[in-house]
């Protein structure tokens, strides 16, 4: 893991240097935040630890103008109450006092290097994938990994990086369906100072952020056109063209993809080059949905209980019978991450030893029913869907769908866009219809969106 420490290096910070080197991190250090940010530009960094007493709110708001994700930690003297508050309000992730304890240390730097989505599978169908995963994770093939949304694709990519030989270079993760085509460009290649308007100084692409490591496109069927064009040239000849450069840049990466679209359809269609599908598409890793694999369905249940106790502090409590066979007959439709959803309020409202069928319930507060034949749940669900659809324009089901999906992702566009199955763009230029013509529309956060989850 790369950590930028931004303060002068005395006494106490120099203390957690050394604990955070005797972690595995590669620290790199700034006196200032000007220093700092000309770091992050020319190298990037997977954590940035800054001295309170220095402009978090300055540099927190340099790095969103810059669209620079990193996250940002405050550190300093235990006592100082006021300054943590103050540190945490202008936008960091979290305070640590020193002088340093280890332990706090480790947990800080484990919580970033490690991502929270464990990777877990029991079924047959998902073991034959993780095995082709193992086989091919050590080559330097590009992989193609497709599935539906929520099955887990970014999961699979971390898991073939940590099993080739680039385990121990950088993972970087571009989602190009949550990226502005305009921006996207400059995310991925970098750009030159003035190379546009708010280029205040030359910056490194994701490309050259993973050299030595991998890269993963996610989600690339929402990429343009005419930047695939470029993408292509740069997986061809490993040297990327950062935006208003004059001279190539040479870089040495593996690129895994996903998609949750067919992609030889949308070749078809003229939306996505065909040169790049074959570029891409080396090896195919295609991900089953989570109907498909039901021993994963307990499997992840019972994984999901675990961690979300954990995390907010309540005793670990199995599914009763009755909640396992209800969350077995669910289609799951949203994947491993409505499973997911669905567990962590089921653990929030569990009151007994067990955590009942009761819990099990969907976004609304209604209760899954009780497993049944196929047939008998698709001709419910039939029935149900015919009833509510007669007498209603296409526009206005079309307009309930999208609002609903919306309001079950919390307001976050991108998931929702995947769930539907539409782009990115075309989500949005739905919603501003829907804003134009006076509906209100759940935004990240917004009290519409966290009461769909009840």
């Amino acid at each position: 893991m790369r950590l930028l420490m931004i303060g002068r290096l005395n006494g106490e910070l120099v203390t957690a240097s050394r604990i955070a080197m005797s972690r595995g991190a590669a620290v790199t250090q700034a006196d200032g935040i000007a220093q700092g940010l000309a770091v992050l530009r020319a190298k990037g960094a997977d954590l940035v630890m800054v001295d309170v007493a220095l402009a978090i709110r300055d540099l927190v708001g340099a790095l969103s103008e810059e669209r620079i994700r990193t996250p940002v930690v405050a550190c300093g003297v235990a006592t100082d109450a006021k300054a943590a508050v103050a540190a945490i309000q202008a936008g960091a992730k979290e305070y640590i006092p020193l002088p340093p304890d280890p332990e706090l240390i480790a947990a800080v730097i484990e919580a970033v290097a490690a991502d929270s989505r464990s990777f877990v599978w029991r079924d047959a169908a998902m073991e034959k994938v993780v095995r082709l995963a193992d086989q091919i994770a050590r080559s330097e093939a590009s992989v193609l990994i497709t599935g539906e949304s929520g099955t887990g694709k970014e999961v699979l990519a971390r898991h073939v990086h940590a099993k080739s030989n680039r385990a121990g270079k950088p993972f970087v993760s571009v989602n190009c369906a949550a990226i502005p085509d305009a921006l996207l460009e400059s995310e991925l290649f970098g750009h030159e100072k003035g190379a546009f308007t708010g280029a205040v100084a030359r910056r490194i692409g994701r490309f050259e952020e993973a050299n030595g490591g991998t890269l993963l496109l996610d989600e690339i069927s929402e990429m343009d056109v005419r930047l695939q064009s470029k993408l292509l040239r740069a997986l061809q000849e490993r040297v990327i063209d950062r935006v208003g450069g004059t001279a190539p840049v040479k870089v040495d990466i593996r690129v895994l993809a996903t998609s949750n679209r067919n992609l030889a359809e949308e070749v078809r269609k003229g939306t996505f080059r065909e040169d790049l599908l074959y570029r891409l598409n080396v090896v195919n890793l295609r991900l089953p949905p989570l109907r498909e694999r039901p021993a994963d369905i307990a499997e992840l249940a019972s994984h999901f209980a675990r961690k979300y106790a954990e995390v907010n502090g309540l005793p670990v409590r199995a599914l009763s019978r009755e909640a396992q066979a209800n969350v077995r007959a669910n289609p799951w439709r949203g994947n491993v991450r409505e499973l997911e959803n669905t567990i962590h309020r089921a653990v929030l409202l569990a009151s007994g030893a067990e955590i009942g069928a009761e819990a099990i319930l969907n976004p609304e507060g209604e209760a899954f029913t009780q497993a049944q034949g196929p047939a008998a749940r698709a001709a419910q669900v039939a029935e149900a869907a015919t009833r509510g659809l007669v007498g209603r324009t296409v526009a206005d089901v079309e307009c309930d769908l999208i609002l609903d999906t919306l309001d079950h992702c919390l307001g976050n566009r991108t998931h929702a866009a995947k769930i539907l199955g539409i782009s990115i763009r075309t989500l949005r230029n739905k919603l501003n219809e829907y804003v134009a013509s006076g509906l209100e529309v759940a935004e990240p956060g917004s009290v519409r969106a966290i009461a769909a989850y009840g």
